[in-house]
Formats: C-alpha cells, structure tokens, sequence
C-alpha cells in the first residue's frame, strides 16, 4: 500500500529503558511502513536529560504547545540509586510533572478493554476513566527536615509587603515538614477539562477530594468544580441524561467497587496516580491503560501509564529473552496520530490508527500475547510470545485489516 502522507509533525518524546527499545521495534514493524511518519524528535532518555541539564524536557513541552499534539515514552524519575547507576549530575525531577506543570495539563487514563482479560472486579463492565489533575500538589512540593525544637509556621508576604502568618506546628524534636500549593485558575481548568471530557464519553463525572479534613485546600477543590458545573456544564450535562457530583474521597472508593463503570473520576494529583495504578492492574495489567494529557489551549500528549520496565531491561541487556506487553505504547501511538489526523483533516491517519488498535485487540483475542496477560487471560491454551514476535503477530493482524478495507 501507498504509505499515509502526513503534514503536521507530531512531537516524539523517546524515553528509557525496556519501553525504549519497544518504541523502535513499534515504528519499524508497525507505523514507518504504512505511514510517512514526520515527528520533532526530542530525547528524554535519562543520559540526554544529564547531557543537557534536563533542559530538553522544557523544549519538548514548548514543542507540544508548537505542535499541538505528542506521543512519549516511558521515562526514569531518578532517586539516589538512578543518580549513582546513571552518574547523573544531579537527582532530576519527573518528566512528566515537568511536561504536566508547563502545559498545565489534565491526565485522562482509560483501561484497554480486550475480551478473555477479565476485570479483578467482577461487576466492571465498562472502562473507568480517571481524571488526574496534573498540577501542584506534592509533585511540585517544598520539604524541610526538622532539625529538633522549634515551631513551624506559614508565611505569606503579599506584593505590598503585607504579612500573614499561621503557625503549623510546636516541633519537640526532628520531624518533617512538607508544603503544597495550587491555583485556582489551574484547578478552574481542570474542572472544564473534566466536564467537557465527560460530556464527549456521555458518562457520568465524579469529583472527589476530603474537603471534611482539608476545610480550605481541599474545599477550594469541591467549590470551583460546583461553581464551573452550575453556570457552565449543568445545562449541557442535564440535556446529555448525565450526572455530576462531589464525594468525598473514601466514598468514591466504596462506591467504585460496586460501579459496573463507565464514568469519569477527577481526582487530585496524587489520588489520580494511585488510582489510576489500582484500575490499570484491576483491569489486567498496568500495560493495558492508555494515558492523555490535554492542557487548557488544546494540546495534547500521549503516553503509556506504566514506567520503563526495569527489570525485563536488565534481561534485555544480558541477551535474555523478554515477553514485555508494548499495547499501552501502541494505543499511545495511535492516539496521537488520530488526534493528528483529526485535527489535519488526514481521515486516512486516523482510520489507520483505529485499524492498528483492532489489530492490536485481535492478535490478544485470538490466544497471542506476552508473558504478563498469558497469566491472567481465561483464553484457553494462550499462546506466549516474546517482545518482538507480539508485535509482529500484531503487523500480521493489521496487514489483513487494512486488506479488508
């Protein structure tokens, strides 16, 4: 076939490790021959983050703004032991945060329903979106080690030299302190990201935070989500036949477990992460859960939920055989190249993404898979396969999709 011509760049943000070497396998066998593939390359691979500083990470959020739309690798969060492993400069910061607080973005992760991979939770029958807010929080805190005695207390100084001060707490000894910011313009866009997310499933949103125990914090949370809903959404929800509300955060749990699904759950920074681990591997497994983060001004990036799969790297290397699951890196890929192709009137582009998704979801259905979904399937007699031959079983399936069409 006549590879698919594209006019747009879309950014490509390579990362680490195990997923690394899965995002070259992804385009040689499946995207650069059906499609004359045009990206803005950025490397986020930890060596090349070190190299520069950890300036690329910034660059590849400027180009995501530029372009509109990016697709990213898994990539390592460095702690002590990475600094030594890497002889890293210095311990860098998560890129996502970094990619997160610059496009002040939401995350949308939705589990990959296949049949024969059959939810932890029995009365799940339809894919729970969670909605993550990517700003502030703990992933942009500010810590302090106690020495011993002393008190701790908030400060702020506003711009006339006004000051305002609360005291946190009376130390009798060594502790530790932590402090958390947000905005209300971010938190203001997170809630429109949520209805409007809401509104294009036609699902029900959920909000939920502990706006009993967190009286100012948290209730700042429930109180835009109330107010954005009532003069901007109620409307449209009420004509859709959809449903919002506000919970707090242990009830939403409860009433998780009992929900068949299909709804939206917005959920702060930190729950979002939890969470959204807890359905990944309650649906499957945490390669089965696609992630997009879609900022205020409509950009968007698309990644894998799960990290670097350290340890099927390390066998890798060793010349070890690996059954590593790339489906989560796979529906990363056509997510961006159909919101190119949408956003570029290509309807070839994104036609070709939904027919590598189905050929994706096929190759599973019919018994072919990696080591981590042969465990759990209730497919009879699954056949394993490893790293590369699962992605060819899938160039096999799409090669016969795109035939049919």
């Amino acid at each position: 076939m006549e590879r698919i011509n594209m006019t747009t760049p879309l950014v490509e943000i390579d990362g680490d490790e195990m997923t690394r070497v899965l995002w070259k396998m992804i385009k040689e066998e499946l995207l650069l021959p059906f499609i004359d593939l045009k990206t803005e390359y950025y490397d986020l691979g930890l060596p090349y983050r070190d190299q520069t500083g950890d300036k690329v990470t910034a660059e590849a959020a400027e180009a995501i703004r530029k372009y509109g739309v990016g697709v990213k690798c898994a990539t390592i969060t460095p702690n002590a032991a990475r600094v030594t492993e890497y002889g890293l400069k210095e311990m860098y910061k998560s890129p996502n945060g970094t990619l997160r607080a610059m496009l002040d973005g939401t995350v949308f992760r939705t589990p990959i329903i296949v049949n024969g991979i059959e939810p932890c939770v029995r009365n799940w029958k339809k894919p729970i979106t969670i909605a993550r807010h990517a700003y502030g929080d703990v992933y942009k805190n500010t810590e302090f080690r106690v020495p011993g005695k002393g008190t701790a207390k908030l400060v702020f100084t506003d711009d006339d030299g006004n000051v305002s001060e609360q005291e946190i707490f009376r130390f009798e000894g060594p502790g530790v302190l932590q402090g958390t910011y947000n905005l209300d313009s971010s938190i203001r866009s997170f809630a429109r990201a949520c209805f409007s997310y809401a509104l294009s499933l036609n699902q029900d949103l959920w909000f939920a935070a502990k706006d009993t125990i967190s009286k100012v914090y948290d209730r700042d949370f429930k109180e835009i989500f109330e107010e954005v809903y009532e003069k901007e959404y109620r409307e449209q929800f009420e004509k859709a036949g959809i449903q919002f509300f506000y919970t707090l955060i242990d009830d939403a749990v409860a009433r998780i477990m009992k929900s068949e699904g299909g709804i939206v759950w917005a959920c702060k920074n930190y729950d979002g992460d939890v969470f959204s681990d807890m359905l990944s591997s309650a649906f499957g497994s945490l390669a089965m859960m696609t992630s997009v983060l879609v900022s205020p001004d409509g950009c968007y990036e698309y990644e894998a939920a799960h990290g670097t799969v350290q340890r099927h790297y390390y066998k890798y290397q060793r010349g070890e055989e690996t059954s590593t699951n790339s489906v989560a890196t796979i529906f990363a890929w056509t997510g961006a190249l159909r919101k190119r192709g949408e956003l570029d009137g290509i309807a070839e582009l994104s036609e070709f993404a939904d027919s590598l998704e189905r050929a994706t979801i096929n190759t599973i259905e019919s018994g072919v898979m990696t080591g981590d979904l042969a465990l759990i399937t209730t497919i009879p007699n699954p056949r394993k396969v490893n790293s590369l031959d699962f992605i060819r079983a899938i160039r096999a399936k799409l090669e016969e999709e795109i035939g049919r069409n």
